[in-house]
């Protein structure tokens, strides 16, 4: 057997551990069943934030209940983009195992026949050069996170990403 020099060792646990920290944010989204299934950053046509003929309601996120057994209540869940704006689910609302929801800008009936909830808020949440989505649990733990930009994320340039299927 051939003993090898602790130098070689901790060369070798050094490079592991950089590895490690070096990983991206996304990697830690895999411990929720709740996940962001895309985004409608930009919003068809011209960007117009006025309540009463704007287009925020066309700006959504989808999010999906990617368990197989498990109901999940979006009552306290919280999503928020790279500078802080946010919007926190304040009413129940049941995802039943591979449901979904859209979380649109503008003002509208939420519904849950139609997976549908507004953020009451007509100004547009998403950026449309680059952002950062970040979905938090009630307890405060990161469900899921994901970074974009329009150049790099956005192959074929219709304003809509996909981050699961």
């Amino acid at each position: 057997m051939r003993k090898r020099p602790a130098v070689a060792v901790a060369a070798v646990l050094a490079g592991a551990l950089s590895f490690l920290a070096a990983a991206p944010a996304q990697a830690a989204e895999y411990h929720s069943a709740l996940k962001i299934r895309g985004v409608q950053y930009d919003a068809p046509g011209r960007d117009s934030n006025s309540c009463s003929s704007g287009n925020t309601h066309q700006e959504y996120l989808t999010i999906k209940n990617y368990s197989s057994s498990a109901t999940i209540n979006l009552q306290g869940y919280v999503v928020k983009d790279a500078t802080g704006n946010r919007f926190t689910f304040t009413a129940s609302h049941y995802l039943e195992p591979g449901d979904y929801v859209k979380l649109r800008g503008g003002h509208g009936t939420d519904s849950d026949r139609y997976n549908v909830v507004y953020r009451d808020n007509c100004n547009f949440l998403w950026n449309n050069d680059r952002d950062t989505i970040y979905l938090y649990k009630p307890s405060g733990s990161r469900s899921d996170v994901h970074s974009y930009t329009k150049s790099g994320s956005d192959s074929d340039g219709d304003g809509y990403i996909r981050y699961h299927r």
